[in-house]
């Protein structure tokens, strides 16, 4: 079983910027695929962006120029910049991980990922 630690969420106005953090503690080894998703109320949970340890970085067109992925695998911890927030971004968001290599095609499927963050609150105010 592997535990995601996750931190950085909060309340900021639209324009501002936040970092969200997750890390893997205790892991000598970092999942293959890390990636985040957010979850509106009465939405469904949403792919935000996903990185894997032999490289490549994939977003999804709503956040594409805004939010910035980055990943220490020293630490096992993956890192979301957040920029020029918009009201459309509140949500929970979480953090997500799978040891499996997950091809291209599949970063972007919730149902892929083995593990999860407990969630982060992240609120834009316009």
């Amino acid at each position: 079983q592997v535990e995601l630690v996750e931190s950085g969420g909060g309340l900021v106005q639209a324009g501002g910027s936040l970092r969200l953090s997750c890390g893997a503690p205790g892991r000598t080894s970092g999942p293959f695929s890390m990636g985040w998703f957010r979850q509106a109320p009465g939405k469904e949970r949403e792919f935000v962006v996903a990185t894997r340890s032999s490289g490549g970085e994939y977003y999804s067109d709503s956040v594409k120029g805004r939010f910035t992925i980055s990943r220490d695998n020293a630490k096992n911890t993956v890192y979301l910049q957040m920029n020029s927030l918009k009201p459309e971004d509140t949500a929970v968001y979480y953090c997500a991980a799978t040891f499996r290599r997950l091809i291209t095609s599949r970063v972007r499927i919730a149902g892929d990922y083995d593990y999860w963050g407990q969630g982060t609150q992240v609120t834009i105010s316009s």
